[in-house]
C-alpha cells in the first residue's frame, strides 16, 4: 500500500516541497489528491535528505497546503506503446486526445530512455528524399541523422514541417532485402496556439499522413513541465517503432525555442543558478539527452532521424539554443526572411545551410551519379551570383561583364525555379537534379568546373531533349 503524505512545505510556480518522505526516489511518479478528490500527476525532480521537490504536471492551481495529499508511485512515467501507436493524436503528457480508446500496449516504457551508444552506431548513409529541392538536392537529409531547421518569428516552418511529414519517403526501402520496411513520421509539437494544433491535426487527416504518423502536441496553455515531457515521449515511440517494428522514423519537432523556454522556467523555479541569458547551464546536456537519441544501430534495420525546429529569437543564430544545437546535430537548414519577404517558398537559405553527412548518402546507387557535382556547382555559382548582385546594386548593372551577367540571370532564376516551389508540389530527387542541369546552363561551359565534363554533355543534352 502506498505512503500517503500531507507534509506539503510550500508551493512554487510547478513545484512543491514535500517534507519526511521517505524511501523516494529521483524521477519517481507522484500522484497528488487536491482537496476536493481531484488527482494530478508529478514526478521527483530533486531530493535533499527527507525533503523531495515535486514538479508537477498537470500545474499548481488550488493546490491547499495543509490539506494536499501525496503518494509516491515508485516508479517512473512511462508510455504504453504498441503497433497501434501509428494513426493516433496525444497530449504531451502521452495521453489521447482524438477521442479514441487508451493504447492497449505490448508494454510500457521509460520515457527518459537513453542515447545510442557509438559503439553500437551504424554510420548513415542512407538518402531520405523530403520532395524539397533545397534540400534534397543541396543538403541532403541522410537516414539515421539529425537534421535541424533554423527558423524565425512569422516565418513559415510548420508549413514545411507539415509538407515533410506528408512527402518525407525512402528510396532505398524497396531495394531487394530491403522490402516490408515501413517508414513512418513522429510528430511532437511543443507550446503551440490552438489554431496551429488544428493545422496540423487538419494536414495530417485530409492529406492522407495521419496513417503513418504518431502526434504529441503540447499547447501553449499546457503545463511547462509537460513540454518538457514531450520530446521524451514522441522518441520513446520512435524507438518502439524504430527498433521493435523495424521502421525507419523520422522525428520532426516544432518548437525546441518553446521547450528550451520551459527548461528555463523550471529551473527559475528551482532558483538554479542561470547560465547564458538565463538559460539553465546543463542545456547542452539536456539537449543531447533528446538529440542522441536519433540514429542506426548495428544489426537492426530500422532507424531514427531527427529534424527539430527552433525558431531563432531575433534571428540570432549565437543565441544559446541554435548554438548548442549546432555543436550536437550534423548541419543545419536555415531559413531566410529576406527570401521570405519576397515571396519566396520554401525560403531555405541554401548558403547558410549545411548537411555534414550529406556526401554519405548521395551518389550512384542512393540518389544519382552527378548529384555531388550538380550540389556543388549550384551552390558555387550561387554564391558567385549573390557577389555580382552586390555589384550590381553599387556599380549597375552596365559595369558588368556578360559572364557576369550570366550569373546574375542564373541567380534570379535559381531562387524563382529550383528554391522556389509551392508547399503541394512533391520533387523526385531526378526533377530535382534535372531543374538544376537546366540552370546550369545557364552558365558558359568554361564556368562549369565542379561537374565532369562527362556528365555535361549527357546531362545537359537530356535537359535540351525534355526542353524540345
Amino acid at each position: 500500500m502506498l505512503k500517503e503524505y500531507k507534509t506539503t512545505r510550500e508551493v512554487t510556480g510547478p513545484l512543491m516541497v514535500v517534507e519526511n518522505v521517505e524511501g523516494v526516489s529521483y524521477d519517481e511518479l507522484v500522484e497528488v489528491e487536491v482537496p476536493g478528490g481531484e488527482k494530478r500527476r508529478g514526478k521527483v525532480l530533486e531530493i535533499d535528505g527527507n525533503t523531495a521537490v515535486v514538479q508537477m504536471f498537470e500545474g499548481t492551481q488550488g493546490l491547499n497546503v495543509s490539506d494536499t495529499k501525496v503518494r509516491f508511485q515508485g516508479d517512473v512515467l512511462k508510455l504504453p506503446v504498441s503497433g497501434d501507436l501509428l494513426g493516433r493524436t496525444f497530449s504531451g503528457a502521452g495521453r489521447p486526445i482524438d477521442g479514441q480508446p487508451e493504447i492497449i500496449p505490448d508494454e510500457e516504457r521509460d520515457i527518459n530512455g537513453s542515447s545510442i551508444n557509438p559503439a553500437a552506431r551504424a554510420y548513415p548513409d542512407d538518402f531520405i528524399q523530403t520532395g524539397i529541392s533545397t534540400i534534397d538536392g543541396m543538403n541532403t537529409l541522410v537516414l539515421g541523422q539529425k537534421l535541424p531547421i533554423f527558423s524565425g518569428a512569422g516565418l513559415p516552418h510548420s508549413v514545411l514541417a507539415a509538407q515533410i511529414a506528408r512527402q518525407a519517403t525512402v528510396p532505398s526501402a524497396n531495394k531487394s532485402g530491403q522490402e516490408g520496411i515501413e517508414f513512418a513520421i513522429v510528430f511532437a509539437a511543443m507550446g503551440i496556439t490552438f489554431e496551429e494544433a488544428e493545422f496540423f491535426r487538419a494536414d495530417f487527416t485530409n492529406r492522407g499522413a495521419i496513417e503513418r504518423s504518431v502526434l504529441f502536441i503540447n499547447l501553449a496553455d499546457d503545463p511547462a513541465v509537460e513540454r518538457i515531457a514531450t520530446p521524451r515521449m514522441a522518441l520513446t515511440a520512435a524507438e518502439y517503432l524504430a527498433f521493435t517494428k523495424n521502421m525507419h522514423v523520422l522525428v520532426i519537432m516544432t518548437d525546441m525555442t518553446k521547450y528550451a523556454e520551459a527548461l528555463r522556467e523550471i529551473s527559475s523555479a528551482r532558483k538554479e543558478v542561470p547560465g547564458r541569458r538565463g538559460y539553465p547551464g546543463y542545456l547542452y546536456s539536456d539537449l543531447s539527452t533528446i538529440y542522441e537519441r536519433a540514429g542506426r544501430l548495428k544489426g537492426e534495420e530500422g532507424s531514427i532521424t531527427q529534424l527539430p525546429i527552433l525558431s531563432m529569437p531575433e534571428d540570432d543564430k549565437t543565441h544559446p539554443i541554435p548554438d548548442l544545437t549546432g555543436y550536437i546535430t550534423e548541419g543545419q537548414i536555415v531559413l531566410g526572411r529576406d527570401l521570405h519577404q519576397r515571396g519566396i517558398y520554401p525560403p531555405v537559405n541554401v548558403l547558410g545551410s549545411l548537411s555534414r553527412l550529406m556526401p554519405k548518402g548521395i551518389g550512384e546507387g542512393k540518389t544519382r551519379e552527378d548529384h555531388s557535382g550538380v550540389a556543388n556547382q549550384l551552390f558555387a555559382a550561387y554564391a558567385r551570383g549573390q557577389e555580382v548582385r552586390e555589384l550590381a546594386v553599387i556599380l549597375g548593372e552596365g559595369a558588368l561583364s556578360a559572364t557576369d551577367k550570366k550569373y546574375l540571370e542564373f541567380t534570379a532564376r535559381f531562387e524563382n525555379e529550383f528554391v522556389k516551389q509551392g508547399d503541394t508540389v512533391n520533387r523526385t530527387i531526378e526533377e530535382t537534379l534535372t531543374i538544376g542541369w537546366k540552370l546550369l546552363s545557364i552558365l558558359p561551359a568554361s564556368e562549369l568546373k565542379r561537374v565532369k565534363p562527362e556528365q555535361i554533355e549527357k546531362y545537359t543534352k537530356a535537359v535540351e531533349t525534355a526542353l524540345v
